[in-house]
């Protein structure tokens, strides 16, 4: 019998889901170093992992209660849950069925990989003391913001716009915040002879293995985020999985038709960018819709990879035209591919997610999600760019373009590990 609104089963399936998300993290740092060179791969797995202890004592002093504290207008009231006051393990939060201190967890481990996503645009040039400056200053003007005004009741939730898992209040954000950093750090002083071996990257397996966790991690990221253990849930995890599956599937197919070969490489990026791209949309779209979503995600992120390299920009690892562009592309078709208007009805059909509740689809929805998402394109850019500037450029800054540490190929390896840790901070 549920206590204070709490629900054994849910409880039980958001904990599982809460460690899901924060095994994610790790995955990134694994996918992001493989994808590297041999000598940056530390620092770009530092760069992921510190994320997990800035961004969660973040969390816990004052960002969950700037998300989803009581409305302030730009953000919500940091006195609302100050240090986790109020948070009980006993009651849950209003229209919620899991304790109120494991939503704040849950909810941590998505501000806690966000930041993450934007160290693979800009590899090799961002030294650490800086970093740990931008990511407070973002999350406190660019997370915490777009996480209230979608999912802790601000203004554009109270407007019509939805984003299930993140489309927008994570891969949007952090994809245009990941663009944002190319006009600040600029392009990677690469000398002729050594562009080969900073185009290859140093550790397929680790990719590999990144994939597969970030993949597993999914499962709890889009299905946790129904917070029950429900059919929406069901619905997320298995349009998680066909989307994953179709852009895989095609990826692979386009850079075997390119390169003459299939890739390991351009399958684990496709499918990051299904999961990416069906992520605003995973419990409000149907499998068919999922399975457009892969095809849509496959061609459109492809595309804007392909698209960034001919405007220039060094975006080592794609992050803009995976994520950035996947969350973009998966936000705005929700307004095209959720449930028909016919589930608002008195007596919705039977294949309906989420009968009685929106978004359905409407030219309206459609609208709606169009707005919502180019404002947070344009904001992201701009206020990153800002935030980046004053890192960047603050008195905490120590790097200097084309002044990296070369490291010498001798030695033990982990004299090696040890100068490239140490050479950027």
């Amino acid at each position: 019998m549920p206590l204070n609104g709490v629900e054994a089963a849910d409880t039980a399936f958001i904990l599982i889901c809460a460690a899901l998300v924060q095994l994610m993290t790790p995955g990134l740092a694994f996918f992001y170093g493989g994808l590297v060179k041999d000598t940056s791969v530390l620092t770009m797995m530092m760069q992921c992992f510190i994320s997990m202890g800035v961004t969660s004592i973040f969390w816990f002093l004052f960002g969950f209660s700037l998300c989803f504290g009581e409305s302030v207008g730009f953000f919500g009231n940091p006195w609302t849950y100050m240090a986790l006051r109020g948070l009980s393990v006993h009651e849950a939060l209003p229209g919620q069925s899991i304790p109120g201190l494991l939503f704040m967890a849950y909810q941590g481990m998505f501000a806690v990989i966000t930041p993450a996503l934007m160290t693979g645009a800009f590899a090799d040039r961002f030294r650490f003391k800086p970093y740990l400056f931008f990511i407070v200053l973002w999350l406190l003007f660019v997370y915490c913001p777009w996480c209230h005004w979608l999912w802790g009741g601000g203004f554009l939730y109270q407007w019509g716009c939805r984003d299930f898992a993140g489309g927008i209040v994570v891969h949007v954000t952090a994809g245009f915040g990941a663009l944002a950093s190319l006009f600040v750090v600029g392009k990677r002083e690469i000398p002729e002879h050594e562009k080969d071996h900073h185009r290859k990257p140093h550790n397929v397996p680790f990719v590999a293995l990144g994939t597969a966790l970030l993949w597993f991690g999914w499962f709890g990221f889009n299905p946790g985020s129904a917070l029950a253990c429900n059919g929406v849930a069901v619905a997320a995890a298995v349009n998680s999985e066909i989307a994953a599956s179709v852009s895989t599937f095609l990826w692979l197919l386009i850079e075997w038709i390119r390169l003459g070969r299939p890739t390991l490489i351009g399958l684990c990026v496709g499918a990051i960018a299904g999961l990416a791209t069906i992520t605003p949309a995973a419990g409000f779209v149907e499998p068919s819709g999922a399975f457009v979503y892969g095809l849509v995600a496959t061609f459109f992120c492809f595309a804007s990879c392909e698209l960034i390299k001919q405007m220039g920009l060094d975006d080592a690892l794609d992050v803009w035209g995976v994520h950035g562009m996947g969350g973009w592309i998966g936000s705005i078709l929700l307004g095209a591919f959720a449930d028909s208007s016919e589930c608002m009805g008195a007596s919705p059909p039977s294949i309906c997610l989420n009968p009685g509740v929106p978004p359905y689809r409407s030219w309206e929805q459609l609208g709606k999600q169009t707005v919502a998402t180019l404002f947070c394109s344009v904001y992201s850019l701009a206020v990153s760019w800002v935030l980046l500037k004053v890192a960047y450029h603050s008195p905490i800054r120590s790097y200097m373009p084309g002044t990296e540490q070369k490291l010498q190929h001798q030695g033990s390896q982990e004299s090696q590990s040890s100068s490239s840790s140490e050479s950027w901070f």
